[in-house]
């Protein structure tokens, strides 16, 4: 797979809910630093952390925009339009730019870049417990 059909297939899967494929993307070593939750590194804690996804968002669509990929790099601009569990009638929508780092055929890094002030109701569903 290039590293834009893993860009391709990383869209898809999050936006098809299937966070167990979307984490297959990524190398056992990665590093992520998320605008939400930090910087998280190890596959085994990104699959933790990600399989709470379907139960934290009543609906999640991350579309892409526009994918570039130059060797080993990538970026993308898209747009995030979600609904917390908790907070449904809440509109979630954010532009969001991120940028990846490959290697083996896989995702070894990634970062997001986006407001934080479109995700009040998701940060305070966390908040509340």
């Amino acid at each position: 797979m290039s590293n834009r059909e893993i860009l391709e297939k990383y869209y898809a899967y999050a936006n098809a809910g299937n966070w167990d494929a979307w984490c297959d993307l990524f190398t056992d070593d990665q590093e992520m630093d998320e605008q939400l939750a930090g910087h998280i590194s190890g596959l085994t804690t990104l699959r933790g952390m990600m399989a709470g996804m379907g139960q934290a968002y009543a609906k999640f669509q991350n579309v892409p925009k526009t994918i570039f990929v130059s060797g080993d790099e990538g970026a993308a601009v898209s747009h995030i339009s979600a609904l917390a569990a908790k907070y449904p009638d809440e509109a979630i929508e954010a532009e969001v730019m991120n940028y990846f780092k490959f290697r083996d055929g896989k995702i070894a890094y990634m970062a997001n870049f986006h407001d934080s002030k479109p995700f009040e109701p998701f940060l305070r569903q966390i908040s509340e417990g």
